[in-house]
């Protein structure tokens, strides 16, 4: 149960190692947010899909902090350099997982534009509408309704995806193989992924309600954990490392 703490103690020591590779790759989940609000800003009613389907895609967005802290946990150079050599090292099959959490992303885009037309007869032309009529629903059901579908949704993605993309990264095994890995993970470990799936919870709340901005600190810090969640969990002496 207490392992999830120790992740996070362990990706606060690798950002503190790496700061400024780190931070990179916060400052661009901050800026790719900063997007998807100025593209919404004109259709509102996409808003609250949009930016949750666009933290679906965070497990690939990562790819570069877990070759950070592969790098440091063997006492390897760290730089942004090598971050960005990890795609190098693992493009078909990192590319691949990356089209599929687009794809599962951008299919709950449209599933919550389905949801707010079925649901929601009000015009959303604003925030404040989005507030009213989305998120408190006073004048329909759909919030509980779009909780329930978003919170069984992430849960799946979260199984198939926990441990998935560093195996990828660190081994050379096919999508199929780190996905069924990452279940089994799940699985064979749930009051631990349970509570781990909490913490990004949180961290991920708390940067949204600083509009963004805590996704600077937060990323990396979540990436790096996961990283050690990844070794703490799956056994993968066995399997050939990635050139």
């Amino acid at each position: 149960m207490t392992a999830p703490l120790r992740w996070l103690a362990l990706g606060w020591r690798d950002f503190t190692r790496a700061p400024g590779a780190s931070l990179c790759h916060g400052v661009l989940v901050l800026l790719g947010g900063f997007v998807i609000l100025a593209v919404t800003a004109r259709f509102w009613y996409l808003l609250p899909g949009a930016v949750s389907g666009f933290l679906l895609v965070g497990p690939i967005l990562a790819t570069g902090l877990y070759e950070l802290s592969r790098r440091l946990e063997r006492g390897e150079r760290a730089t942004l350099m090598e971050a960005a050599g990890a795609w190098r090292r693992g493009t078909r099959s990192l590319v691949w997982l990356g089209l599929i959490l687009v794809l599962a992303g951008t299919l709950w885009v449209l599933v919550s534009a389905v949801l707010f037309a079925l649901f929601v007869k009000a015009p959303i032309t604003d925030l404040e509408s989005v507030l009213r009529h989305v998120i408190l629903s006073e004048s329909s059901n759909l919030f509980p309704v779009w909780i329930t579908l978003g919170a069984i949704g992430a849960a799946l993605l979260f199984a198939v995806t926990v441990v998935s993309a560093p195996l990828l990264l660190d081994r050379d095994v096919d999508i199929p193989s780190a996905l069924v890995t990452s279940v089994r993970a799940v699985g064979q470990n749930p009051i631990a992924m349970a509570f781990w799936a909490t913490l990004i919870m949180i961290a991920t709340g708390l940067s949204l309600a600083t509009f963004m901005l805590g996704f600077v600190i937060a990323i990396p810090v979540v990436g790096h954990a996961t990283w050690h969640a990844y070794r703490d969990v799956v056994d993968a002496t066995g399997l050939p490392p990635r050139a």
